[in-house]
Order: structure tokens, then sequence, then C-alpha cells
């Protein structure tokens, strides 16, 4: 996530040193410039490390890095060819600058805090989890909004901190802060606490096991792999109490019913299925499976190649066509899955001196495709777009790329996000969009095209991505844009480029599902009547549904305990939907999620209400019926 800001400051001067320079803060700020674009605490960066043999770095980290040197310190040359260490390199800049240094075009770095082992312990471990240098850290820069910190990054930078000031581990599960400066001063708040003896109050007595998932993300030990005891063992917990219930296999098809083998009893059960984003029912449509069946006799099981090496069938340059007439767009990229088009789109384009603006709920797919950028990235409030123009507004002076990426619905909360206001924003400030289409293709717009169509805005979104494994029944997702942005896709996205295709049959059948959308609208229709009529019941019965506005209604419960007893109360009168906990959404979030499709009867609808209001009042969820 660097930021080019040019904030930097002029490196300490020695007039016993040659050319005037101080060797020592001129390694320094290299360590911090290398460090920002491979993640390595500096302790592990010495003067003899060997950027290639040592640290793992490729010729193009090496290069970025070569170039945030040359801006760094203005150098008008380029840099000797050959420079393997970071003693090298610092010896190359020094004797690059003959004289005094040029005034710097921003403000100074901030001091150095070798006195407040604290101060450093926090700043090192920023600069660790979030790849900007130790100059772009302002104490009072919001996490989410100008570092782009979220909950999960600031649980590392906690746990780095405990871990070095000798803190508890649980520390890192517990403390929150807006800014570094918030941080520091609640760090300083618990050492003092602890050597006032003062203590936590004890729990009173209950055998619920109260970690969750996030409990185990930064559990530090000699052995890689101790964390993965701990987390089994509270794993069997879970599974021992039937609360969690994840990757259970089915034994049939998935429609609005499907058998599914309880691993934990080793029995099977016919469910209401509630949980398939099989929004128009077309996975198990005959010409859909008769297509797959077909291609793949004529063409085999897969091409064991990438789309430049053996991997194109004519079938993928088919379905391109289709999808791209589909969107309403010129041109489209097929890649081997929707978190594939994410983290190559994004890291194609985006690169450490440019800037990625992400709304605070989008999907884990865009925000690894943020850290595999390496860029800048601002965090808006969700859906607000006042925050969203004072981050435009905070970077407009940078002269360099910015994208706005953000769910068309979101997978977690149901709700779309506010595109007009976000295409106003982009062409005010110079920013591309990219819209993530995942839940909205099939679901939103007259034809089921997504965001774009819903909101009339077809062809003022920049691009508009897509997964093939919800509404389309197939694998695999897309991307469509003007026919120069989708080439250059082709040749720059890694995740397209250095991975295997789709298989042919899987192409064919995601045709023969356009080909069902596009001749039986009615199944657009049956959705969003279906839609509404669930809604409108779980509304009444007092769940709080946020603002969905989609195929995915949430029950929002907050507690996770609470949300674990009421999956498992609903799994128990025979409905199957997804129980959503951290890292799906953050603690103090959990919920039910339910997915409705067109292929649900009335009947179906109605029997899953009074499940939910059941469960509800089982678990006090809802009041009881008294």
């Amino acid at each position: 996530m660097t930021d080019v800001t040019d904030t930097t400051a002029p490196p300490v001067t020695d007039p016993h040193v040659s050319h005037g320079h101080d060797g020592a803060a001129v390694q320094r700020q290299i360590v911090d410039i290398v460090a920002s674009r491979t993640l390595y605490d500096e302790s592990y960066l010495l003067p003899d490390s060997h950027f290639e043999a040592e640290l793992g770095i490729d010729s193009v980290i090496h290069e970025s890095i070569l170039a945030l040197v040359r801006e760094r310190f203005a150098l008008a040359a380029p840099l000797p060819a050959g420079l393997a260490t970071i003693g090298e390199l610092t010896a190359a800049v020094r004797a690059a600058l003959p004289g005094p240094r040029p005034e710097p075009n921003g403000p100074p770095a901030p001091a150095a805090h070798d006195d407040d082992p604290l101060v450093e312990a926090v700043l090192r471990a920023a600069m660790h989890h979030t790849q900007y240098r130790r100059d772009q850290l302002a104490l009072d820069a919001d996490f989410e909004g100008e570092l782009g910190v979220d909950s999960v990054v600031l649980v590392s930078i906690v746990a780095d901190c405990a871990r070095e000031l000798g803190l508890p581990d649980n520390l890192a599960g517990t403390l929150t802060a807006p800014t570094l400066r918030d941080l520091i001063s609640a760090l300083r708040d618990h050492i003092s606490a602890t050597a006032a003896g003062e203590q936590r109050p004890a729990d009173e007595g209950t055998p619920w096991d109260s970690r969750s998932m996030k409990d185990f993300v930064e559990e530090r030990d000699g052995d890689l792999f101790a964390k993965t005891r701990s987390f089994r063992s509270h794993l069997r917990g879970r599974e021992a109490e039937r609360l969690y219930w994840y990757g259970m296999p089915l034994h049939s098809r998935c429609g609005s019913r499907a058998v599914i083998l309880d691993e934990h009893t080793g029995r099977k059960r016919e469910f209401l299925m509630f949980a398939s984003n099989n929004y128009l029912g077309v996975a198990n449509h005959p010409k859909v499976i008769e297509a797959v069946c077909d291609a793949t006799r004529t063409f085999g099981a897969t091409h064991t190649g990438s789309r430049f090496i053996g991997g194109t069938n004519m079938l993928h340059k088919e379905l391109e066509r289709r999808l791209a007439a589909f969107k309403g767009r010129p041109a489209c990229i097929v890649f081997p899955g929707g978190y594939a088009a994410n983290l190559g789109t994004i890291s194609a384009l985006v690169k450490s001196y440019d800037t990625l603006v992400v709304d605070k709920l989008n999907h884990m797919s865009i925000v690894d495709g943020a850290r595999l950028a390496g860029s800048a990235r601002k965090i808006y409030q969700h859906n607000d777009m006042a925050d969203l123009e004072r981050i435009l507004k905070r970077c407009d002076d940078r002269g360099t790329g910015k994208l706005i990426v953000a769910d068309g619905v979101f997978s977690m909360h149901g709700d779309i996000c506010d595109l007009p206001e976000i295409v106003r924003l982009g062409r005010d400030y110079g920013a591309r969009v990219m819209i993530d289409d995942a839940h909205a293709t099939g679901v939103l717009g007259e034809r089921g095209s997504g965001t774009a169509e819903h909101f009339g805005l077809k062809g003022e979104v920049d691009l508009e991505l897509g997964t093939m494994s919800k509404s389309l029944a197939g694998m695999g997702g897309f991307v469509v844009g003007e026919e120069e942005v989708v080439e250059y896709l082709r040749y720059y996205a890694s995740s397209y480029v250095f991975a295997a295709n789709i298989p042919a049959g899987v192409a064919a059948g995601l045709i023969a599902s356009l080909d069902v959308i596009e001749a039986e609208p009615e199944r657009l229709v049956r959705l969003w009547s279906n839609i509404r009529f669930l809604h409108r019941q779980l509304a009444d019965a007092g769940f709080d549904l946020e603002n969905t506005e989609s195929a995915i209604l949430p029950l929002v419960i907050g507690d996770e305990r609470r949300a674990l007893e009421m999956g498992r109360a609903v799994r128990a009168r025979g409905l199957f939907c997804q129980t959503v906990v951290f890292p799906g959404v953050p603690l103090g979030d959990a919920r039910l999620r339910v997915s409705v499709t067109c292929e649900h009867t009335r009947e179906d609808l109605e029997t899953a209400a009074g499940v939910f209001v059941e469960a509800a009042r089982e678990t006090g969820v809802l009041p009881s019926a008294g």
C-alpha cells in the first residue's frame, strides 16, 4: 500500500562523511523502502543482505525499489546496474549525491523515536504490515480512510507490538484504535494498568469457548504448525456442539432442496436449501447439462494449459463474445475464477505509485488484490459517498492513477452500492471505476445484466467484473470493458497469464446458461417475486435485514454464539442457510445469510419463514410468542 505523495525529507548531513551525507541516514531510508516493498521486518534487512539470494527479491520488485529510491533521493541519473545488496545500493546513492540535497517537495519526515520503545514498536509493526515507509505513517492519520488499515491488518499490528513489548497474546483480538497515536495511547494505558496490578474482570464460569477464528490469526510459536493444533482443538469443540457445520458434502443436485451428509453423525438428510447462489435456477437445466457433456466428449476433460499456451478453445472465444454482449460492453476477458479476476485485474492496473479506493465491506478478493498491487489503499465507510469524496479530495493532487472498486451487491449484506454517486465522483476526481457484479449478474437490471443496467449507467462504468459460479451456473470469472483495457489485461494480469483456463465443457455450459437466461426472462421475474415475499415475511416477524435490495437476505444477530446456536436450530428443522461469523463479517456482526432463488415455491418460502421464526424464538434472537 505504498503511497507516493512526496513527503521526502533530506537525510541528516554529517560534515565528516564524504559527499556531505550521513551513510546511516541514507541506509535507514533505503531500508524503509525495501521493507515497504517486501514486508520484511527491518531487522532482516542488513547491509550485506543479498536482494535475490537472501531476500527473494525478483527483478520486478528490485526495479520498483530502485524507482522509489531514485524518487526518494531526487536522483536525476539512473543507478548503476548490478546492485546486489542493501550496502551496495546505499553506497551508490551516496555517490550520486555529491552536494547538498535539493529541497524536498513535501513536509519533513517524522523524527525518530528511538527514545520511546513503544512508539518505535508501533511504527515498525505498522511498516511491516502496511508496506508504508516510516515517513508516510503520520501518527494522526485515520487507519481506514488514509492508511487503508482494516481490522484484520490492525490485529496483526497489535500482535507484533504485544510480542515485542511483552504484553499478553490475546491483546490483538481486543484492542482497537482509529489512529497510530490512539493505538500508542491504548497500549501505554494497558501497560500502566498492568504495572498498577489492575485485573480484568473474570469470566462468569460458563463452559462456552469464547474464542473466535480471529484468536488464531496471530498465534506465535517456533513451530509454524502450532497454531493449527490450537485451532483444531477449538474446531472440534464447535463441531461437537454442532455449531460449525461448514463444508458438508451434497449427495444430490442442489436445487430448492438438496440431500446433505452430516459428517459429524454420518447421516444424510434432505434440507430445504437457502444457501445456494443459483439465483436463476439454471445450474440443473437440461440444456446446460447437455452442453457440458457434449463439449467434454468433443474437446476432452481440460486443456492442461493457460490461455497463451494451448489453453484457448473456440468456445472460450465465443463465451467472451457472449458475455460482452450480455453486459453491453465492447470486450471481455475470462479468468479461471472470480477471485482470480479481482486479483489479476487490480494488480495489473494499479501500481505502487497509484491509489486504490475501496468500500469497507468489499469482498476479500478485492482486499487481496490491493495487497498484491502494493498500492496505497484508502477505505471509505460503507456506501458513504461523503467519505469517498473526502478521500478522493485528499489524494487528488498526486498526479497518479486512482481506481475506485466496490461490490455491486455486497455479499454478506445484500445491499447495493451507490453507483450513480460513485460514477459522478470518479468523473469529478479523475478516478476510474470498477464494480464487482458477482451477486448482481443475473439479479439486477431488467435483463439481469447487473448494477450498471439497474441504475441506467451502461457504458459509464469503466470495468464490470463478474463470477460465473452463481447465476451463470458454471465456474470462472470475467471482466468487461473497453478493448484496449481488456487487451492489456491479457498480457499483464498474472492470474490470467500464468493460470490454466476453464475447461471447454464449462465454457459450453456457460454459453448455454446465457441462452436460457435470455430466452426465459420469466426466471428473473419469479426470482424477484420470491425475494419480495420472503423479505416481507421476515421483516414483519421482526428480523433485522439491514438495507438489503437483492437475493441475499441477512438475518443480523450480532453475537457470534447466538448466531451459531440459531444456525443449529434452523438446521435441526430441516433448512440449511449459511451461518456467517468472523472472518466473513467483523466480530459483533454475526448473521445468518439467506439466499433466495427463482426455484423456491411459495410453500418453500412460507415454510422457511416459519422455521426462522421458531429457531429465533428458541435461541432468544426474537422474543417468545408469549
